[in-house]
Parts: C-alpha cells; structure tokens; sequence
C-alpha cells in the first residue's frame, strides 16, 4: 500500500494541528447528530440503515450484481423518502442550530429547555393569579441544594404546568398554603414551608409570602415568585433582594434572563449570542 499520502500530514505542525482539527469537529458533529436522535422513532430507522448499509457493502464484495443492483435502487428511494421520515428530527436539528444550542454540551441543552418551559408556565400561571389576586409562592431551585426545606412539604413530582400550579394554589385547598419547589424542570413538592427574611428593611406591608420567598434567596441560589393576593402584585426574590411590581411579559423576561440566559453564558458563546436575538425579537414583538 502506498502511503505516500500521508507525507503532506506530517509536513508541518500546521498541517498535523489542522488534520486533528477537522477529525474533532467531524466527530463532534456526528456526536450530536446521535445525542438528538437518541431516544427518538428516528434512532430505530438508522439502526436499520446501518444494517442495510453493511448488507450492501457486503453484497458489493461478493458480487451479487442483482442483488447489488436491487439496493442501489433502493438507496435511491431512500434518498428522496429519509427527508420526509426524518422531518421531524431535521427540523429539530435546525432549531437548536437556530438557537445555538447544536454546540452547546447535552446537559446545558436540556437544562435551558427545561427552563425554557418552567419560565412559560410559570409566566402564564402568575397571570392568572395575579389578575384574580390568588396568592402564590413559586420557587424555583438552582444549584444550592435545598433538601432541608423540600422535606417539609407534599410530594408531587409532576410536570410543571400552568393549569397544575394554578390549582395547586387556589384557597381552601389542601396545598394553597405554602411554597411550590420546582427542580430539574418539574414540580418536586408543594406547601413546603420557607425560612423568612429577617431584614429590618423589607416594607412593613409585606407580609409572610414574601418574607419566606426572600428568606429562601437568602440561604441559597433559588428564585422565588411571589403573588400578593392583596393586590395581585407579581414579585420576584432573589439573592436576598426583592423586584416588585412585575406582569407576566417582564417575569418572563427577567427570569430568562436569570435562568437561561445566565446558564448559557456558563458554557457557549453561541447561545448567549441567540438568546440576545431572542430577546430583541420578543421586544420588537411586543412593541409592534
């Protein structure tokens, strides 16, 4: 075998860095590409197509012209039908490319989807709640474990939704009174009680929701949402400060902010550039 080919690799140190180069990128791509089909219909039909690709290659090595020549009709077949049976996986593929999630680690990918959906139904809840003046506590943890707190209430373990949380608050209801924790996007427990705030500051109007809603800022990295059922006003505590005075399109943004916007600056340049084009376009929305 000739390997004279291989002389232009070894020339230079360029040329040896750019080789590694373009096999990492390769294989990353390939990586992800499998990451997104993993657990999909999509993820059976490629088993299949490795199968046949291996059955033709082979067939091509023994001869079988017809054979051969049968699966060389049907790879065109597949050609112009695997667009349509993985529509949905492509178009999945192109929306996190869009969003700049594609070269964003799995596990900072499915976080922010998971926020990505926390955030809108928690927005959608507080709106409801607010405009009937429903009090509510929503805290949402982060990376500082919270367990001491989370023994205190009700298993849930559901998924989080808007209809779910509304419910779960409305008055004389077993599990109105306290705190909902949501955690790895989904409803941990319900009427969890809160340490509260002992800060000499707070407004004397302020009653015990939101004291306990702040008081939980205070000890961990959690962000609580908090819903006066005296005015219906929407709050938002965290790291020991409180934002009042919120509605349902400036809680969406700034827990975005807080949420996905803080957890993609941790791991990719890319999805800090899409998210800040997001938000541009949600203001511009919103304006129009």
């Amino acid at each position: 075998m000739d390997w004279g080919f291989l002389s232009g690799v070894f020339a230079s140190p360029w040329n040896i860095f750019r080789s590694l180069l373009d096999i990492v990128i390769v294989a990353y791509i390939f990586y992800r590409l499998l990451s997104l089909l993993t657990g999909t219909r999509a993820e059976q039909l490629l088993k299949g197509l490795i199968i046949l690709l291996v059955f033709s290659v082979a067939v091509s090595y023994m001869q079988l012209d017809m054979v051969n020549w049968l699966l060389e009709k049907l790879w065109i077949l597949f050609a112009i039908t695997l667009p349509i049976v993985f529509q949905p996986e492509l178009r999945r593929i192109l929306e996190q490319l869009g969003r700049g999630r594609f070269f964003v680690s799995s596990s900072t990918g499915e976080k922010i989807d998971k926020y990505d959906i926390v955030i809108k139904e928690i927005s959608e809840a507080a709106s409801v709640l607010a405009r009937n003046r429903v009090g509510a506590l929503i805290v949402i943890a982060r990376e500082t474990g919270i367990e001491e707190f989370l023994d205190s209430g009700t298993p849930m373990d559901s998924l989080v939704s808007s209809g779910i949380l509304i419910n779960i608050f409305v008055p004389n209801t077993p599990l109105h009174d306290g705190a909902v924790i949501i955690k790895d996007g989904r409803i941990q427990k319900a009427a969890c009680f809160l340490p509260l705030s002992n800060n000499p500051n707070l407004d004397s109007q302020l009653g015990t929701r939101h004291r306990a809603g702040l008081g939980i800022t205070e000890v961990s990295d959690a962000i609580s949402i908090i819903i006066s059922e005296e005015t219906g006003t929407i709050s938002v505590a965290r790291e020991g400060s409180l934002v009042r005075y919120l509605d349902a399109t400036s809680l969406k943004d700034l827990l975005d902010n807080e949420l996905v916007v803080q957890e993609s600056r941790r791991d990719s340049f890319w999805r800090r550039w899409a998210a800040d084009v997001r938000n541009e376009s949600e203001k511009k929305k919103d304006m129009a």
